[in-house]
């Protein structure tokens, strides 16, 4: 992805993938819900899943500095502190170890002796990691990979590490070994064995996670300093550690080098290598990936809201690794704005409610010069403020996550609307219907 410079804003729609499976199918297990089963709206886990974006996000920069420099980042990006942890009367007591409702998991193996693990699959990040089982701190009640069982392990230079403003890490010494992933294997993949676990992911129902974006977002690349200026290089291909997808492609372990997803509650499903035809129908909508980032970002974006654009031409990066739709602040607030009776809710969050009696009628979509793609009332809902409220918190968080003053991420609200393809052989990313 980070090969191409080009960054063309017109959307190109290709024909649907033949009638035949391609690839290799994950089932995927959903996360958590942000309504609660009174249907009001988790408010304290959602604080969390903001926090834990933020810092990936900050990681994530701090990555793309390291590796591309900062021709990557996006107008208005810099690396802030920090962000603070979620304070304890926001909380009231939900510790951030609890699952933060984000997290997509299904089963990886690792090693000759497949030592199978339960990973959070995330578009929004590049690295693998998995807890070691030789003095790893935090890493009680979580499945952890030992090398000394594997005839294949391979250790290499360098620690892989994440920061959070609290002090703790997610930290540890990196690896080679076959990661096998439902029987398509990538031999030599590199990954951590992470020996301390920060307090994010202690709780958590997965035991790590696997990133699905571009290399420039990696930890575990190979950086080379220039001589006159002590700042990072863009080295050569050669010098990057591939996420999972492009290794299993470069090995044929894979027909295609890109993968697909279809998130749902029941029947979601990645695919490697391919598209499933049998989840999507028409065309696939593909749009050019603004490569220089690391992230699957397209631009020349559009909200509407009852058929007519409320905000355009803004870029979008699709995650997978958040149930939220996040917007700067004050394109959000027009958003909200067009809604009669919307309100704001937690300002610090960025979170607005809005009528959900059904009186109130009005229609979100994401568009991209072609076809609108609509978020369902389900989708959207995240519960009412308070039971028989009326007043329903929805999924478009106005709130700065570090990614640009003109930057839009799409989680799992919109992600749950469309089929989506990644292609890194292409560098875009493609939506289709759902069937």
């Amino acid at each position: 992805m980070f090969l191409k410079t080009t960054f063309v804003l017109l959307a190109v729609a290709f024909a649907a993938a033949e009638g035949t499976q391609s690839g290799v199918p994950i089932p995927l297990n959903s996360p958590v819900a942000l309504t609660k089963v009174d249907g009001t709206f988790d408010h304290h886990r959602a604080i969390v899943q903001t926090y834990n974006t933020r810092n990936k996000h900050r990681q994530n920069l701090v990555n793309l500095e390291r590796n591309v420099g900062r021709a990557g980042f996006n107008k208005g990006v810099e690396i802030k502190a920090y962000p603070s942890s979620p304070s304890l009367d926001k909380r009231q007591g939900l510790p951030l170890a609890d699952e933060d409702g984000s997290a997509w998991t299904g089963t990886v193996a690792i090693g000759s002796n497949a030592q199978n693990f339960t990973i959070k699959f995330d578009t929004g990040s590049s690295d693998l990691w998995v807890p070691n089982a030789h003095g790893c701190m935090g890493c009680g009640g979580h499945k952890s990979y030992d090398s000394r069982k594997s005839k294949t392990s391979q250790p290499q230079n360098g620690t892989f590490q994440i920061e959070y403003d609290d002090g703790s890490t997610v930290s540890g010494p990196i690896f080679k070994d076959t990661v096998t992933i439902s029987g398509a294997k990538a031999i030599n993949q590199t990954f951590s064995a992470s020996t301390e676990i920060s307090s994010s992911f202690r709780g958590g129902p997965f035991d790590g996670v696997l990133g699905l974006a571009s290399q420039a977002l990696s930890n575990l690349a190979e950086v080379r300093f220039s001589s006159h200026t002590a700042m990072p290089c863009v080295f050569n291909a050669s010098s990057w550690k591939p996420p999972f997808v492009q290794t299993a492609f470069a090995q044929q372990a894979i027909p295609k080098n890109e993968f697909s997803l279809k998130l749902a509650s029941h029947g979601a499903e990645l695919l490697l290598g391919g598209t499933n035809p049998k989840l999507f129908k028409g065309a696939i909508e593909f749009h050019p990936v603004n490569a220089s980032t690391g992230f699957w970002q397209i631009g020349g974006g559009s909200i509407l809201q009852g058929g007519k654009a409320v905000v355009s031409g803004f870029e979008s990066i699709v995650d997978s690794g958040t149930s939220f739709i996040f917007g700067p602040a004050d394109q959000v607030k027009e958003f909200y704005d067009s809604i009669p009776g919307s309100q704001l809710f937690d300002e610090e969050n960025g979170l607005y409610s809005y009528p959900c009696t059904g009186k109130t009628v009005f229609k979100v979509a994401f568009q991209w010069g072609g076809q609108a793609w609509a978020i369902s009332p389900k989708d959207f809902n995240l519960g009412e403020t308070l039971a028989g409220s009326g007043q329903c918190v929805g999924a478009i968080s106005g709130v700065d996550i570090g990614l640009g003053d003109n930057v839009w991420q799409l989680g799992g609200s919109f992600m749950k609307n469309v089929y989506t393809v990644f292609s890194f052989a292409n560098n875009a990313v493609g939506f289709a219907a759902l069937k």
